[in-house]
């Protein structure tokens, strides 16, 4: 896949904490419509990752193409392209002091720098408002406080935050933490829904490696470098994780399983 057709192209990416490479050397690809996994043990340098790519923290190597365009080393893209990328967090904290209702929240998405309560907008701003929250379900929940909403209704709401607008890229770090095994299996079905329907990029951070081995396309095997890439058949096989986590973590992922059985 060229950079040309790439929705995201990573090529040489060095980060550094300080005097330590957090990221180092690490190039892959993403293409639409594809759903793409980061996984590796703590301290990998898997978050950093994400923020570098967000432009939340600098990198001082490489390149990214975000949609043909360069991130700057300082995270700087043109606000029409940054529009197009949406981002969801592993915790979401919302200070229950302030009175923001679902709908206010969701409304932020369709234009952040025009703040105000969804239904004074105009007409399209509402109708996008309702269809993102219809999409995800959560409808009835438009003029709930955001603080009042359970750990799975609230990723539901952030979502249709995502989608109140056209995205291309969505980015989640463990965004599905804290959910229940039903409310986790019902996000990672709109996650394929969206994916399949709107062509929607994604990339995610993840622990949950049956989960990445079921929903997603590729897997990224990270320990501050690239230590293998590919079809979650090739990329989560014994000998690519032994490298990625340790050869005592695949003997006890094998006996884990061996116990369920």
């Amino acid at each position: 896949m060229g950079v040309k057709e790439a929705v995201l192209a990573v090529e040489g990416l060095t980060v550094y904490r300080g005097t330590y490479a957090a990221v180092n050397q690490v190039s892959f690809a993403l293409a639409a419509g594809t759903d793409t996994a980061i996984v590796g043990p703590n301290g990998a340098g898997k978050s950093t990752l994400i923020q570098a790519l967000l432009g939340i923290l600098p990198h001082q190597g490489g390149q990214v193409m975000i949609f043909g365009h360069p991130l700057s080393p300082t995270g700087q893209l043109p606000p029409p392209v940054r529009q197009h990328i949406a981002y969801l967090p592993q915790k979401f904290l919302c200070d229950r002091r302030i009175p923001i209702t679902v709908a206010e929240m969701v409304g932020l998405g369709w234009d952040p720098l025009d703040w105000q309560w969804p239904w004074q907008g105009g007409r399209a701003r509402r109708q996008a408002v309702r269809e993102a929250l219809s999409r995800v379900k959560a409808w009835h929940l438009r003029d709930h406080l955001l603080s009042s909403l359970s750990g799975g209704e609230t990723k539901r709401v952030l979502l249709a935050y995502c989608l109140v607008r056209p995205r291309r890229l969505l980015i989640l770090d463990e965004a599905p933490a804290g959910l229940d095994i039903r409310s986790e299996g019902e996000f990672y079905q709109l996650l394929e829904e969206l994916k399949r329907e709107q062509g929607w990029a994604i990339l995610q951070i993840s622990h949950d490696l049956d989960m990445v081995q079921r929903s997603c396309d590729r897997v990224i095997c990270l320990n501050r470098s690239i230590r293998c890439q590919g079809t979650p058949e090739v990329a989560l096989a014994p000998e690519s994780l032994s490298v990625t986590y340790g050869p005592e973590f695949v003997r006890y992922r094998h006996s884990c399983k061996d116990v369920k059985d």
